[in-house]
């Protein structure tokens, strides 16, 4: 499978956000490559949209990121306890960015579980396995990924997605996005991507 290219991310957010399904988000630690299938994602659409951080033209030290080159990880803090990984989309200068919700652990799984859960894979319940992933500070407990990590470009060696085969348009399901109640008329958005099980 092949490296997505700086142009994959360089278009509309919405439909980056929905064409990340399914691709392989690799994260490299100590020459292992951690992958994961991403499986649900919500998209920022930059200053016009209430609930992103780049709303109304805002610039901060959080958001550098989000308004520089498509194709980079944004990668802020929650609650002061959770990393939340974003893709940076659009022209630079434009700062919008897609959340990677959920994944799916491919390999290796143990030592994904051990960073997730700081106990072996074989101990895990079915209720731990299935919710390996399922978040999205879970992500980035799962694969490593912290504040230091903001800037990352996708096109490097560190953290990249991979293609694979596009996911069929039946079988991706838009919903409203989690979490955003303060952001009036764009709570309703229908900016939430995720594969139909």
């Amino acid at each position: 499978m092949a490296k997505l290219k700086r142009e994959f991310y360089q278009r509309d957010t919405i439909t980056v956000a929905r064409e990340l399904l399914g691709k392989i988000l690799v994260r490299v630690i100590d020459n292992i490559e951690y992958k994961c299938r991403i499986i649900e994602t919500e998209a920022y659409t930059g200053v016009e949209d209430k609930a992103c951080h780049t709303y109304g033209g805002r610039k901060t030290l959080r958001t550098k990121t989000m308004w520089g080159e498509a194709g980079h990880v944004y990668v802020y803090m929650i609650y002061g306890m959770y990393y939340l990984l974003n893709i940076v989309t659009e022209a630079e200068g434009s700062p919008c960015a897609v959340l990677i919700r959920k994944t799916e652990p491919i390999e290796p799984l143990e030592d994904m579980s051990i960073l997730r859960y700081k106990k072996p894979y074989t101990m895990l319940t079915k209720s731990q396995i299935r919710g390996m992933g399922d978040g999205p500070g879970k992500v980035c407990r799962l694969l490593d990924i912290k504040k230091s990590e903001d800037g990352t470009d996708l096109l490097g060696e560190e953290i990249y997605i991979l293609d694979s085969p596009a996911i069929a348009q039946e079988k991706i399901l838009a919903d409203k996005r989690i979490n955003i109640d303060y952001a009036e008329e764009a709570k309703d958005y229908l900016y939430r991507f995720y594969i139909l099980k």
